[in-house]
Order: C-alpha cells, then structure tokens, then sequence
C-alpha cells in the first residue's frame, strides 16, 4: 500500500494517527472545497473539527492509481456524512512525496452528477 492509499484509508477508518503517519511535517494539503492546511498540525486539527462536528466518511472506494517516481494519483467515489446530511461525489488525488511520505495533497472533486452527453447539455 502507498502512502497516498494509506492516507485515504486513515481517513476511511476515522484514524487520524495513521492519516498523520503518512504525512511530512511541513505538508500541504488543499481540499477540494478550497481550505489549504500547510503543516501536519494543521491537518491534525481539521481532522478534529471535522469529526467533531460529526463528519463521518461513509465510504471511499479507490477506482484507480498510479505511481510514478514520487508522486502519486487516485480517481476516487466519496461518500461522507456533514451535518447529519449524507453526499457523495467523485474526485481524484495527485499527491507528491518526500523521503517517503506525502508533502503535498491535492483533491479535485466533481461539482454535479456525471452523465453521458447526447447532444444536449443538462439545466
């Protein structure tokens, strides 16, 4: 398992020890909504807050990956619980290491339902 893999499932089993584990000390991580979080402590206390307001991760199946000398991909399906409310969206990782474990993060993430085109485009 990659570090990048490692970090997703951290995140899936609520574990923010080994989500931390994979990451430098002076990381970045940007999330897809748009916060940055520069430094492990700073990720620290996101994963706090955010389980603390009763964010769950209900799900994050890994559709596909790839490595490539230090950096790391992931196309991804996301399912969470936020504010007693379930959602769901798909997304993908692009991560960089350093000396082994993840110094950036970045999360892309669709902002509507996919569906095949057929010439029109939906509202």
């Amino acid at each position: 398992m990659n570090q990048l893999l490692a970090y997703i499932d951290g995140w899936r089993r609520h574990d923010i020890p080994a989500v931390l584990a994979t990451l430098t000390d002076d990381c970045v991580v940007i999330e897809s909504y748009g916060p940055v979080y520069r430094g492990k402590e700073s990720v620290e206390k996101w994963m706090h807050a955010w389980f603390g307001a009763g964010g769950s991760v209900d799900g994050w199946e890994v559709t596909a990956e790839s490595a490539a000398g230090e950096s790391l991909v992931a196309e991804w399906h996301f399912e969470c619980t936020w504010k007693g409310s379930p959602g769901a969206f798909d997304g993908s990782t692009v991560a960089r290491l350093d000396d082994g474990r993840i110094s950036y993060l970045r999360e892309y993430a669709t902002t509507a339902p996919l569906y095949d085109w057929t010439g029109t485009w939906r509202d």
